[in-house]
């Protein structure tokens, strides 16, 4: 047997298994959470994989690193100090601006960071509702807690103390592992705020029922001040998938769905008119484009409405504007 002919057989078999590792990862189904958000219409939702939260995370890592690195060049440019105190104002400069950051990204951009922003991630109450401000919180401190905190107290100690290096660097492989031993990839910060970090769902908006030329409902603004984007977003989703069933069994679960979001949005809004259960679809579809446009005109005049709890903070203050 040829050397050549060995090499190229071994070489066949090697490019034989890299195209049956790829195609198992093709066929690997993808990890979904289901959530039921207060309209009561279940939305499934693709948990996001380990390597595009490890990305967006190295993005986010590098945005505070490098301000935190601008911050102490400042620092030591306007005064004379040691490299020792210099890598401790690094250090102590990299939690202060890196544990804010966090924080006030995520309540800006409802979830998400700069990082999860580039790898279309969000993170998301687990019982569907709208993320809480403790919750982001919550879980960026205790991203703190169980990596930022003790990795550099590890950088700093395992010279001159193995013993508590060898448990600080036990504790962070152990925090690492379990979003690997868990259906859901949540860290212990998602557990104990009830989060989890979802793909982005690609499309937010339809269009061809935005513009739809005729109506067959028409709505008043007090009947289309009460729910935002996400809810906007929600009842998308819908009338895609209602397009989509079928089947005797399929068509039934659908009617009944639509029939239970149509008498929601009446009880809400005080649509008192009466809507026969042949017209359900095009009910939603004309509250959907007469919403829509409701939302772009507020936006254009500075009113962003992010759900349906846009109206709280606004209702608490009504008396004392009034008053005055």
């Amino acid at each position: 047997m040829s050397r050549d002919g060995w090499w190229a057989r071994r070489k066949a078999r090697r490019e034989a298994r890299r195209a049956a590792s790829a195609q198992n990862r093709r066929e690997m189904p993808q990890r979904v959470h289901e959530v039921i958000p207060p309209e009561g219409v279940p939305l499934s939702l693709t948990i996001a994989s380990m390597g595009a939260r490890f990305g967006a995370q190295l993005f986010d890592l590098l945005l505070t690193g490098l301000a935190s690195v601008a911050l102490v060049i400042a620092i030591a440019l306007l005064v004379d100090a040691s490299w020792n105190l210099i890598g401790g104002l690094l250090a102590l400069l990299f939690f202060f601006v890196r544990a804010p950051y966090y924080v006030a990204t995520e309540l800006i951009y409802g979830g998400r960071t700069p990082g999860k922003r580039l790898m279309r991630l969000r993170v998301i109450s687990a019982d569907g509702r709208s993320l809480a401000t403790y919750a982001v919180v919550l879980r960026n401190l205790m991203k703190e807690a169980e990596v930022f905190v003790p990795g550099t107290l590890l950088l700093i100690v395992s010279a001159q103390d193995p013993v508590s290096a060898i448990l600080m660097l036990s504790w962070i492989v152990i925090v690492l592992a379990i979003p690997l031993c868990n259906k859901r990839r949540q860290r212990l910060g998602d557990i104990i705020a009830r989060t989890i970090v979802v793909e982005e769902p690609q499309a937010l908006l339809m269009p061809e029922l935005a513009e739809r030329q005729k109506a067959r409902f028409s709505f008043q603004p007090h009947h289309l001040d009460h729910y935002g984007a996400y809810e906007l977003q929600t009842l998308e989703r819908v009338l895609r998938a209602a397009t989509e069933w079928r089947g005797k069994s399929a068509q039934i679960r659908r009617d009944n769905t639509l029939a239970v979001i149509v008498g929601k949005i009446r009880a809400r809004t005080d649509y008192v008119e009466p809507v026969a259960e042949a017209d359900h679809l095009a009910f939603l579809e004309d509250f959907y484009a007469a919403q829509r446009q409701h939302l772009e005109a507020r936006q254009l005049m500075g009113e962003r409405r992010a759900d349906k709890h846009h109206r709280t903070a606004a209702e608490a203050s009504q008396p004392d504007k009034e008053r005055s």
